[in-house]
């Protein structure tokens, strides 16, 4: 599979085997300016962080909508699902409608994060039946960089009328990455230390899903926390094993900073799917192993 820009876009739009991924700030500039319409979601969230909302009050792009992830982009979590279980699609749903988004909308996620937050919509919205889904590159900063203005205080919409249906992207459960590592790579898109068993800040125990490969999210990104251009990330994934031939899952802490994975494989033009779950259920489940080390 090949990178493409689609035609049309101009050169700021990256799309993979047809599924959207990146605009960075020229293209969306000019979106805005000639009017087309464009649904913004802010997406700010860090783990440890529970002021997202406060920052984008103090300061936004012009008219987005505020996604919160905990109670949004996620359901309610368990140690049988773990911290950031998949939403009820139709609580996303309601959520999507009061953000503004309509049937055939373009929406915009962005973050302050390197996309590591917003990906997590970008991905849901994907996976609920969404396919004009985009990530900003580089995010806030590469907005405010390129002298782009920012506003303040809350927006609120007219409410959309978006119908959404689950399941257009696959996912994995625990057995299914379990297995994975048999005849595919399963990576880890957490922080070294973590996959390696030397610290675990949230979850039950330390350590990493046996067979998975070390891949930290934060290696997607350049100094400016823009992706890497395709054939790096090829380069970076093809170190680990992923060849285009073999299935890929990806995983991090709750689910999150995996989509981040999978935005980045696919910018590399290589499917993956998503467990979930991901170590926070696994790690809560007393029955499944646990390996440590590089």
């Amino acid at each position: 599979m090949m990178v493409v820009q689609l035609t049309g876009c101009g050169s700021g739009w990256a799309s993979v085997s047809g599924m959207s991924v990146l605009i960075d700030t020229d293209a969306l500039g000019r979106r805005l300016a000639a009017g087309e319409r464009t649904v913004l979601l802010d997406v700010r969230w860090k783990l440890g962080d529970p002021h997202g909302h406060d920052h984008y009050l103090a300061g936004h792009l012009p008219g987005a909508a505020y996604a919160d992830l905990e109670t949004e982009l996620a359901g309610p979590p368990s140690p049988e699902q773990g911290r950031h279980p998949l939403p009820d699609v139709g609580v996303l749903q309601a959520a999507a409608r009061r953000w503004g988004v309509r049937d055939g909308d373009t929406v915009v996620a962005y973050d302050d994060l390197g996309g590591l937050s917003a990906a997590r919509a970008w991905w849901l919205l994907r996976w609920a039946g969404l396919t004009d889904v985009w990530l900003l590159d580089g995010g806030l900063s590469a907005w405010t960089a390129a002298g782009g203005t920012l506003e303040s205080g809350p927006v609120t919409p007219p409410e959309g009328d978006v119908t959404l249906r689950p399941g257009a992207l696959p996912t994995l459960s625990a057995d299914d990455a379990a297995a994975l590592p048999d005849d595919g790579v399963l990576l880890d898109a957490r922080a070294g230390e973590r996959f390696r068993g030397e610290t675990e800040p949230v979850d039950p125990r330390a350590g990493h899903i046996p067979g998975a490969l070390s891949a930290p999210t934060a290696d997607n990104l350049d100094a400016a926390g823009r992706f890497l251009d395709p054939s790096a990330l090829r380069a970076r994934f093809a170190a680990l094993g992923v060849d285009g031939d073999r299935p890929v899952g990806a995983y991090c802490g709750s689910g999150v900073t995996a989509a981040h994975e999978v935005a980045a494989l696919a910018v590399a033009g290589i499917d993956a799917t998503l467990y979930p779950g991901s170590w926070s259920q696994w790690s809560s489940d007393p029955d499944r192993p646990v390996a440590t080390g590089p």
